[in-house]
């Protein structure tokens, strides 16, 4: 670092930004408007000087500190209308096994199988997941229990019989 002595410089920018990495680029800007060289910014911010020029001329070509900001890719559009996807919505809350699954549950598998069967869109199961995440649907697990688990058989033993178990010492 040079010997010049900086004075203590805004963060007005930097301390509104999104996230810890926008905060370092607008960080950045702000030391360059008060003076600093590259080198000085890129130590300061431990960061590399190709960085910190990269910040530079993106703040210059785009308009500024602006241009500095966290930009959210848009990525592609969907390959679902809004039609399609309210049409497959429907078709889970109709349930797995109404449209020939077995069992009740939703896996990202089968959503992406009635997707392709129903619309002809082949979808990768681990994108699925992404779509159900954007129509408010989480994960489902099945219930680990026995189809013929008798509830009230349950019950009973566990006021009656489990009280005994537990009063001898044998568990």
């Amino acid at each position: 670092m040079s010997s010049t002595v900086h004075s203590v410089v805004s963060s007005e920018l930097s301390s509104q930004a999104t996230d810890w990495r926008e905060g370092r680029r607008l960080r950045g800007w702000e030391l360059h408007e008060a003076g600093w060289n590259q080198t000085e910014i890129a130590d300061a911010l431990g960061v590399t000087s190709g960085a910190v020029s990269q910040w530079m001329r993106r703040a210059r070509e785009g308009g500024g500190p602006e241009a500095l900001r966290r930009r959210v890719a848009s990525g592609p559009e969907s390959r679902l209308s809004e039609e399609e996807q309210a049409r497959i919505l429907v078709w889970l809350a109709e349930g797995a096994e109404a449209h020939g699954f077995r069992g009740d549950l939703w896996t990202r598998r089968r959503v992406a199988a009635l997707i392709e069967r129903k619309l002809g869109i082949k979808y990768h199961p681990g994108h699925v997941s992404k779509l159900l995440q954007s129509w408010g649907w989480s994960s489902q697990k099945p219930a680990k229990r026995a189809r013929q688990r008798d509830e009230e058989a349950i019950r009973q033993w566990l006021t009656r019989r489990w009280p005994a178990i537990k009063k001898s010492g044998a568990h």
